[in-house]
């Protein structure tokens, strides 16, 4: 691609030449300026990369429609039911990080430009995520493919047009292993920015706490001496607990609290509470209280946890919070000790799940409609009902409520249709990425581009994989499978192009080989 200013340079390099040789200075009456042509050169270069990028610029043109008639669609935003907490003051169960950005705007602006700005860091991962593939040595079309989920999943456009922390906590998961990957040798500099940046998602969304140990991985697995991996990786995981540490000083501070959350191992009491065969298992007096009835375990993991008439909920309003959390604890235990292949399997069949060939949701399971478009603007109960929705924009501006019917329509059939990344491209990029994982072991026999293609390849498939194996391990919910799109899905493509490339680098090197026999002979 040429520079900015190639064709001036041409220009000027023949403008001062005779036919005998280069003329000097001084013989440049006629000798042009020396930005003469620029703003050609600044054209040209553009439109040779549209040229060499029209894959990438296509798609990304058609994730700013989306997301342009996403925004007049539902105005100014859409709320779900732990909206609130982030706007007020309001307890909930996950770090609240993200109120803190929203805040910032809020002050300054309103609920739409919130949207306008989530929408933004929508397409500005795309554009990372592709120039970061193309800096590893992917090639154009494949990176440009490895950023269609993005832009054009009707369930991240639906996510970033909600007053919800996921489009927060994305950007930080891509700019965390941007700045690992960017330069083929990660600077001291570069781990310690980068560990802050994972370290800070976790105050957005506690499972970003899954991310700190594939990081570590990467670096030790990319090298450059075992003191010298081992001391980057140390460093990575004390600048990943820096803000977390900062994050529950603060909790501390204000709520008496040093957590992250109010969750913990209590979160996994709808998982096991689940899968429990309450006639069989040996507990305590009260622990059997907590034990669901075949009718109320039929309701699944997510009622269990969360449904006002849950058993558990019963024990929360009678006792305090610390006694209950000390049953569940217990009880948890008692599952997991006394009927473990009960929850493993029932674990397992949730982590397939992002793999089906459609979008649907099993009895028990967090009901898809809540992360789908529909034809009207959408309410929840409780915390997001009509009358707090109104209140909320009356004080934060934007709105009121509504909802332009046909881009409604149509982004809602655009998701149920198809507008979404299909599981079985899920499950051969889950693949792929295994298999350049795999590859980046093998790094000391492979060549400098396709090593940097496995590492890389390594680094996203782990934080993928990490984050859906955390997030199933205590409840199902289509919300928690978006990330998969910036971390599945490019580190998918890159093991594809590493397995390409050292399979045509096995090809040479035998081609090259058997010339050599067949030249000797």
């Amino acid at each position: 691609m040429p520079g900015d200013g190639g064709l001036a340079s041409a220009a000027v390099g023949v403008s001062e030449r005779s036919p005998t040789g280069p003329v000097t200075a001084n013989t440049g009456a006629a000798r042009l300026p020396a930005n003469a042509g620029a703003p050609a050169g600044r054209t040209a270069s553009w439109r040779s990369g549209l040229r060499q990028h029209w894959l990438a610029v296509a798609l990304i043109g058609l994730g700013a429609v989306l997301r342009l008639m996403a925004q007049f669609a539902y105005r100014p935003a859409l709320f779900y039911i732990d909206s609130v907490k982030y706007l007020y003051n309001a307890e909930g169960n996950d770090p609240e990080g993200y109120k803190a950005p929203l805040r910032a705007i809020l002050a300054i602006s309103n609920l739409d430009t919130v949207i306008v700005v989530q929408h933004l860091l929508g397409l500005a991962m795309a554009v990372v995520i592709y120039l970061l593939l193309l800096r590893r040595g992917v090639s154009r079309w494949l990176a440009a493919l490895a950023i269609a989920p993005v832009l054009l999943d009707a369930y991240q456009l639906q996510m970033e047009q909600t007053i919800m922390p996921g489009a927060l906590f994305e950007v930080l998961i891509v700019a965390g292993l941007a700045i690992l990957l960017w330069r083929p040798k990660t600077s001291w500099r570069a781990v310690i920015v980068a560990g802050l940046v994972i370290g800070t998602s976790a105050t957005v969304a506690q499972v970003g706490e899954a991310l700190i140990l594939p990081a570590a991985i990467y670096l030790l697995a990319a090298g450059g001496g075992w003191r010298h991996a081992i001391g980057k990786a140390a460093v990575m995981i004390v600048a990943c607990v820096v803000p977390i540490l900062a994050y529950c000083t603060g909790s501390y501070v204000l709520t008496g609290g040093f957590f992250l959350s109010h969750s913990g191992v209590t979160s996994l009491y709808g998982r096991t509470a689940a899968a429990v065969d309450c006639a069989t298992i040996k507990l305590t007096p009260i622990e059997r209280g907590i034990c669901p009835s075949p009718a109320n375990e039929a309701n699944g993991n997510d009622w269990l946890q969360f449904a006002s008439q849950a058993p558990v909920q019963a024990y929360y309003r009678n006792l305090p919070r610390a006694a209950v959390n000390t049953v569940i604890t217990d009880f948890n235990r008692a599952v997991i000790t006394q009927q473990p292949f009960r929850v493993l399997s029932a674990y397992l069949r949730d982590v397939a799940k992002i793999f089906a060939v459609t979008r649907q949701t099993d009895r028990g399971d967090a009901p898809i409609s809540r992360w789908q478009f529909r034809a009207a603007f959408p309410y929840f109960s409780p915390h997001a009902t009509e009358p707090e929705v109104d209140e909320i924009v009356r004080q934060f501006g934007g709105g009121l409520p509504t909802a332009w019917r046909p881009a409604a329509e149509f982004l809602r059939s655009y998701q149920l249709d198809g507008g979404y990344t299909p599981g079985p491209l899920l499950l051969l990029l889950a693949f792929t990425g295994l298999l350049g994982s795999v590859v980046a072991l093998m790094r000391r026999r492979l060549d400098q581009t396709t090593a940097q293609l496995a590492l890389a390849s390594l680094l996203f498939f782990l934080s993928g994989a990490f984050l859906l194996l955390v997030s199933d391990l205590f409840v199902f919910s289509w919300r928690y499978q978006i990330p998969a799109v910036v971390t599945l899905v490019p580190g998918g493509v890159l093991g594809v192009a590493a397995a390409t490339r050292l399979v045509r680098s096995r090809r040479t090197q035998t081609r090259v080989v058997s010339a050599k026999l067949a030249a000797d002979s």
